[in-house]
């Protein structure tokens, strides 16, 4: 699916009711849907226990 289509489909199933800062708030999670995607498949990616041992955190 190209940007035009995805642009449709998130538009077409916003709520009548919905506000410009809704259709951002829908653009910025695809967005950072496809990055986080895009990074996993480009091997970017860390272990959460490793993370929490970097920055001497525990487990809550």
């Amino acid at each position: 699916m190209n940007i035009r289509e995805e642009a449709h489909r998130l538009v077409d199933a916003l709520k009548e009711d919905s506000t410009w800062d809704d259709l951002l708030y829908e653009i910025y999670i695809r967005q950072m849907v496809e990055t986080g995607i895009k990074d996993l498949d480009e091997g970017r990616v860390h272990d959460s226990d490793a993370i929490r041992a970097q920055f001497n955190l525990s487990k809550q």
